[in-house]
């Protein structure tokens, strides 16, 4: 009797257990789209929410230790409409996303001290509070290590992103209760090994709901690669790729569920040196970022002299101008889908991308959708 009512007793403890963990687990992948306010107002009527789970507004600028709406008049009308897309969809969370490449030169001082964590925490998630939204991304660009040129960087930056993260946490948490809505915190970060060796991401995740891998935006130096693939290339491998990256934060004490894989919805261009000629591998002379998925597809994909190829090892297309020299790398339908069944297989949290209006025509979001249901 007394093994059966042990047996019992660990059986309901077990169920409890599991219950938990289910509950913590999302049901559902999430979606999640970045939409560039930087620009001007945002057409919120080509925003197809109801194939979103979240929107990042992108962004938020860092002044004198604050989250600080750079122009607030443009900002406040972007936001009330993308607010007005959970009349499409109830169930769409929208946050600002502070930083970026370009604003992220201020962080260092908003997370060196005490005070200034606490003045930082609390102006972001006022900001939410006004425009009732749903969480806060923040999107360093980098901790301790330099981005933009003139950024403000230090070694304690490691330590101190973590404390930044907790303050927000708790700030959050307070907005939370009095609202009786869960409120979100994620982070954008850097794709690659110096990400993690100088932050503790072990201890941050604690705090977070979300970690968006930038699986974009690979460098390869002098020679032309893939910016987004998800392998390496067999035939030019190189430093990065989207494997890696989940592996790495995996081993850093990221739980997968929690980690997001990134998706191009850009491309970056190159033009190659005179006597390149087959793109991949050849000798880079200048970068910059390229087209849109859309206008790629529709317009230059086995058209005016670009020719398509696809590298089944990396899982990553590139299209190619022999006569100009001009090489673009990019997802596309196939490496989504990759992807999408690599989110799946490892049971990550989900995808996001960068950013909404390069593939206005909704060829990327419809296959991210298609592949994660």
């Amino acid at each position: 009797m007394k093994t059966v009512k042990l047996f019992i007793f660990a059986f309901a403890v077990t169920g409890i257990l599991l219950a938990m963990r289910t509950d913590r687990a999302p049901k559902n992948k999430v979606v999640i789209g970045y939409v560039g306010g930087y620009k001007g107002l945002v057409d919120v009527s080509k925003i197809s929410a109801e194939q979103l789970t979240h929107i990042n507004y992108a962004f938020v600028d860092v002044k004198n230790n604050c989250a600080y709406l750079h122009r607030e008049a443009t900002d406040t009308t972007n936001l009330q409409r993308l607010n007005l897309l959970k009349r499409k969809n109830p169930a769409l969370k929208i946050l600002i996303s502070i930083g970026g490449w370009a604003w992220s030169e201020n962080f260092s001082d908003a997370a060196l001290t005490d005070t200034s964590r606490k003045a930082f925490a609390a102006s972001a998630v006022k900001i939410i509070e006004k425009y009732k939204l749903d969480g806060v991304d923040i999107d360093w660009e980098y901790p301790a290590i330099a981005g933009e040129e003139g950024n403000v960087f230090r070694p304690e930056d490691k330590q101190n992103f973590t404390l930044l993260l907790k303050e927000l946490r708790l700030e959050l948490d307070t907005l939370e209760k009095q609202e009786r809505t869960k409120k979100l915190l994620t982070i954008a970060v850097g794709g690659f090994t110096n990400f993690i060796n100088h932050t503790e991401m072990d201890k941050a995740q604690q705090y977070l709901d979300f970690v968006n891998l930038m699986t974009y935006d690979f460098y390869h130096g002098k020679l032309a690669g893939h910016h987004t693939n998800l392998y390496n290339s067999k035939t030019h491998p190189a430093e990065n790729y989207a494997d890696k990256t989940f592996r790495e934060f995996v081993a850093a004490g990221v739980p997968p569920a929690k980690l997001v894989m990134g998706i191009a919805f850009y491309s970056r261009a190159f033009t190659l040196s005179p006597g390149a000629t087959k793109g991949l591998g050849d000798t880079v002379l200048s970068s910059r970022y390229g087209k849109g998925y859309t206008f790629i597809k529709d317009s230059l994909v086995n058209q005016k002299g670009f020719t398509k190829y696809y590298d089944k090892a990396a899982k990553a297309p590139y299209i190619y101008n022999a006569a100009t020299q001009e090489y673009m790398t990019f997802d596309d339908e196939q490496s989504v889908k990759e992807k999408c069944a690599y989110v799946l297989k490892n049971g990550m949290g989900g995808v996001m991308f960068w950013e909404y209006d390069s593939d206005l025509n909704g060829y990327l979001l419809n296959q991210i959708n298609k592949s994660l249901k």
